[in-house]
């Protein structure tokens, strides 16, 4: 079968504009979560992951055409501009090559423009994901229709999956995958009204964790099946499956992720031996940290080391599956696994290996798993080639 490479990549989050600066962040322990008084959002503090609201003066720039401008577009759509236009740059892989494919993953896109725009048809246009698809396309040159994914929380990993299966039908080379999400007061207020949203920092799979934090992003990875333009990593397998149990709350059991794990696994030609890092979803609520350390036992990996980012970005979205991808690749290329920041002590049923400090240690395959509204899961592994 065909062999699927990681080109480049880039991060772009409270923490950095690239890869290298969020590493080196989360490297040192830096968080992005802060406590906001924001009374447009919410009339209680909380704490999220937010940009500084200057940073969109500051966005990059890209190849503009005569006719475009940065003004046309929205903050989440900027975002995924200067990702994109990063994740591009000195990549060899050419947006307007017949053989590209451009991936855009969110879940909610342009969706705060409801709460201020009149309702015609273009806001319409303005909100619909595949409008944002179109315009980011036309911008870059993009000559083949754009895909959106749209699945929940696990929509940056099933984008992934997507272009790996796109790429080994024989329709296209390469593939750039990018995804973000903005917080709004609109998306704040509906985690609250699910009580997810916890008063502090999040702990993911803590005793006395108690919600998440929301956390806004981007991320760019483009993907090939041409061995020259390797950065060294493979995507090496991927799998979804769904719970069939909840509209919002996850599986009991955690037999729906573990399958997700395990038919991942199958496909990289693996076993739960050879994974040597799991970077789990990990949101800090309740059933959710429960449900994934049930599966990852279930899938034979409670002694790999594990841990979740959500301490450092929030939960970004439909941005956090390409996010935590790309720094868990980082983590392989540098031999290195991150703390779970927020964990202090067991809270979960099943036994897991938590990482509470900076570990170095030579790495060659990691488990990325997600987990969404709806129960969906969906799992994938990188390894180095």
């Amino acid at each position: 079968m065909t062999d699927i490479f990681i080109v480049s990549d880039n991060i772009l989050s409270p923490l950095g504009v690239t890869t290298a600066e969020n590493f080196s962040q989360l490297r040192l322990g830096v968080s992005g979560v802060r406590r906001h008084e924001d009374a447009a959002m919410s009339v209680e503090p909380f704490y999220a992951a937010l940009f500084d609201r200057e940073h969109f003066k500051q966005v990059g720039s890209g190849p503009q055409s005569s006719d475009a401008s940065l003004d046309k577009f929205t903050k989440f759509e900027l975002l995924l501009i200067a990702s994109i236009t990063d994740a591009l740059r000195n990549s060899g892989i050419a947006a307007i090559d017949s053989k590209t494919i451009f991936i855009l993953s969110t879940t909610k896109g342009n969706i705060s423009l409801l709460e201020t725009g009149a309702n015609d048809p273009a806001l319409a246009d303005r909100v619909s994901l595949h409008g944002s698809a179109r315009r980011l396309a036309e911008y870059f040159g993009f000559v083949n229709r754009p895909v959106v994914v749209s699945n929940a929380c696990i929509s940056g990993i099933v984008a992934m999956l997507t272009a790996r299966r796109l790429i080994r039908s024989g329709q296209y080379e390469h593939a750039v995958v990018a995804g973000a999400d903005m917080i709004t007061k609109f998306i704040l207020s509906g985690f609250q009204a699910f009580q997810a949203v916890s008063a502090g920092p999040c702990k993911p799979f803590d005793k006395t964790r108690d919600g998440i934090n929301l956390g806004e992003g981007a991320a760019s990875v483009i993907l090939s099946s041409n061995a020259k333009y390797s950065s060294g990593i493979k995507l090496m397998g991927g799998s979804v499956s769904n719970d069939a149990n909840h509209l919002s709350a996850p599986s009991r059991t955690g037999e729906e992720l573990s399958y997700a794990i395990t038919r991942s696994l199958e496909e990289a030609h693996l076993s739960a031996a050879d994974i040597d890092l799991i970077s789990a979803h990990g949101t800090a609520t309740v059933y959710n940290d429960e449900m994934e350390a049930r599966a990852i036992s279930l899938a034979h990996l409670s002694s790999v080391p594990l841990n979740s980012l959500k301490g450092y970005y929030g939960h970004t979205l439909g941005a956090a599956g390409l996010i935590e991808s790309i720094a868990t690749l980082q983590s392989l290329r540098e031999g290195i696994v991150l703390p779970s920041l927020g964990f202090s002590e067991m809270g979960v049923s099943g036994p897991l290996n938590i990482c509470t400090e900076l570990l170095s240690t030579p790495l060659k395959t990691c488990l990325k798993t997600a987990s969404g509204f709806g129960g969906c899961n969906a799992a994938l592994v990188l390894g180095k080639s």
